[in-house]
C-alpha cells in the first residue's frame, strides 16, 4: 500500500467536509410565516407561479391570488360557481390561470375548468362534464396550453382529457391503459397527477388491489401502468406524485379509513419501479408532496436548479373531518424526515423555487415556507 502526502491526505479531508457541507448545507429547518388570505372557505390546492405570484383555489367557488410573494391575497367567488369546489387550480401568470371543479354534492358530475386571462375578473367554462359517473380529480400542464385532466374509472376506462390549445379539451380515453375493477384516484390537493418536461407525465391511483402509477412519455398519447408498494384498497392508495426530473420522482398516499397508514415511495426509472422510503412521521394519509423547486420550467423544458433537488414537503389529512393532519419535511427522499411542528390542518402544498412554497387548508389557512 503507497503512502499518501500530508498534502493529498489535507486535500482528501477538505473534500471530504466540502461534500458533506454540500449535502447538508439546507438541513436546516425552514422559517414557517401565516399569511391572510382574506377567505375562510377550505383551500386544497396551491399554485405558485414564481415567488410573488401564488394562486390557489377551494370550497364555495373561492380562489384567491397574491402577486407580492403574500404580502396582501384577493379573495374572490367565481360567478355561477358557488357550489362547486375547486380542487385543482393552475397558475400561469398574474392574468392567466385555471381552475377545475368538482360538486359540492359526490352524487352529481357537473365537474368543470375554468380559465381566466384577465386576472379573475372573468372566467370562461372550458370543459363542462357530460359523462355519467365519471369524476375528476386533478389535472397538470406541461406548457400554458397543453394540458391534461384525469378522472376515476368508469365501466375500466379513465375518461381523461387533453388540451393542445389551451382553450378545447378532447378525450383520450382510448390512450389510457385498461382500469383496474375500482380503480381510482383522491382529488384530495391537485397532485395525483404531475408533468415534467414537455412530454413526461405520471398519475397516481388507487381504491383497487394494487397503488399503480400510469405514466406517458409522449404527452398522453400512449401510457404504460406499473405498480407501487404503497398499500391499496377501495379507501386507499397513491394519492400524490411529484417527479423532480424524467427519472427520479416520489409518490405518496395511505389509507383515508386508518390514520397509520402514510407512506411514501421513490422510483428512479421514470416510475416503472418503486421502493417504500422510510415511514413518514405524519398521522393520516398523505394528501399533498411537493419537491420544493417547483413545477414550473424554462425555455428549455428544464425544470429550475438542482441544489435541492431532493428536498421533498409533505401535509397529510386524517379523518373524518380533515382537520387534524400534521406535516414534514425530507432533504434526501425520505431517508430521514423532520416534522414541521405546530403545522397541520393543510391540504395542499406547492414550491415556486426551492426556497418559497405555500401551504393552503381548513378555514382559509395559508402558511408560507421558505428555506
Amino acid at each position: 500500500m503507497s503512502k499518501r502526502s500530508p498534502l493529498c491526505v489535507l486535500f482528501v479531508v477538505a473534500f471530504a467536509i466540502f461534500s458533506f457541507a454540500q449535502d447538508n448545507w439546507h438541513f436546516h429547518p425552514p422559517t414557517l410565516t401565516p399569511q391572510k388570505s382574506g377567505t375562510t372557505q377550505l383551500l386544497i390546492a396551491v399554485s405558485p407561479v414564481d415567488s410573488r405570484v401564488v394562486w390557489a383555489a377551494g370550497a364555495g367557488g373561492t380562489y384567491v391570488i397574491t402577486t407580492d410573494g403574500g404580502e396582501h391575497w384577493k379573495s374572490a367567488v367565481v360567478s355561477g360557481a358557488k357550489g362547486l369546489q375547486f380542487r385543482d387550480v393552475y397558475g400561469v401568470s398574474d392574468k392567466v390561470a385555471y381552475l377545475m371543479s368538482v360538486p359540492n354534492n359526490t352524487g352529481k358530475t357537473d365537474f368543470r375548468i375554468y380559465k381566466t386571462v384577465d386576472g379573475g375578473a372573468s372566467w370562461t367554462i372550458e370543459f363542462k362534464n357530460e359523462t355519467a359517473n365519471a369524476f375528476y380529480d386533478c389535472f397538470a400542464f406541461w406548457t400554458p396550453d397543453r394540458g391534461i385532466t384525469h378522472s376515476d374509472s368508469v365501466n375500466g376506462v379513465f375518461p381523461d382529457i387533453r388540451t393542445t390549445n389551451g382553450v378545447t379539451w378532447q378525450s383520450i380515453a382510448s390512450n389510457m391503459p385498461p382500469a383496474l375493477s375500482g380503480e381510482a384516484s383522491f382529488a384530495a390537493s391537485g397532485t395525483c397527477i404531475t408533468t415534467q418536461g414537455f412530454e413526461n407525465a405520471w398519475i397516481a391511483t388507487g381504491g383497487s388491489t394494487i397503488a399503480r402509477i400510469l405514466a406517458t412519455r409522449d404527452g398522453g398519447d400512449t401510457w404504460n401502468a406499473y405498480d407501487t408498494p404503497l398499500v391499496s384498497s377501495a379507501s386507499a392508495g397513491a394519492i400524490s406524485v411529484a417527479f423532480r426530473d424524467g427519472w427520479n420522482g416520489i409518490v405518496g398516499g395511505g389509507d383515508l379509513a386508518n390514520n397509520s397508514k402514510a407512506e411514501t415511495a421513490t422510483s428512479n426509472d421514470g416510475g416503472q419501479t418503486w421502493t417504500l422510503t422510510n415511514k413518514p412521521p405524519v398521522s393520516g394519509a398523505i394528501f399533498c408532496l411537493a419537491y420544493t423547486r417547483g413545477n414550473h420550467h424554462d425555455e428549455f423544458g428544464e425544470d429550475w436548479g438542482h441544489e435541492h433537488d431532493r428536498t421533498v414537503v409533505v401535509t397529510s389529512e386524517t379523518q373524518p373531518k380533515y382537520d387534524s393532519g400534521d406535516a414534514a419535511w425530507t432533504p434526501d427522499e425520505g431517508r430521514t424526515w423532520f416534522m414541521l411542528p405546530n403545522v397541520s390542518g393543510y391540504w395542499g402544498v406547492g414550491f415556486a423555487d426551492p426556497h418559497s412554497g405555500w401551504f393552503v387548508g381548513n378555514s382559509g389557512k395559508i402558511l408560507k415556507i421558505s428555506f
